[in-house]
């Protein structure tokens, strides 16, 4: 119904990532709590958290919170040129959106890639 009403644009797709990216980083922060309140316990309840980060679903889990944070970085970035009056014209509105995405991909693809190696 919605696609024969309204036709999804980059920019409403992208502010709607933008939330919901936000949202995975509050959740994501409550993790990092618990996880560093894991690390100042030491001994099995940090070995516990280990264990539950190295698992599958922790993975996803990390990777959800990577991909959020460098997204919501790098989209806040563009809001800010955007309040100094930088890049308003549709066409580059369009251009700084795919930039965005671009890059969002290529930083976390490199941030995985360092830490997958494990500094090797």
């Amino acid at each position: 119904m919605l696609g024969q009403i309204y036709r999804l644009q980059l920019t409403s797709v992208m502010s709607l990532l933008h939330r919901i990216s936000g949202v995975v980083l509050v959740v994501g922060a409550l993790g990092l709590a618990w996880w560093l309140m894991a690390v100042a316990q030491g001994g099995e309840s940090y070995a516990r958290a280990a264990e539950c980060l190295a698992s599958p679903l922790g993975m996803i889990a990390l990777f959800g919170f990577s991909l959020a944070l460098v997204y919501h970085l790098l989209n806040g970035i563009r809001h800010l040129m955007w309040d100094m009056g930088h890049g308003m014209t549709i066409p580059e509105v369009y251009r700084s959106g795919y930039v965005v995405a671009g890059l969002t991909v290529l930083l976390t693809a490199a941030i995985w890639f360092f830490a997958m190696r494990g500094g090797a």
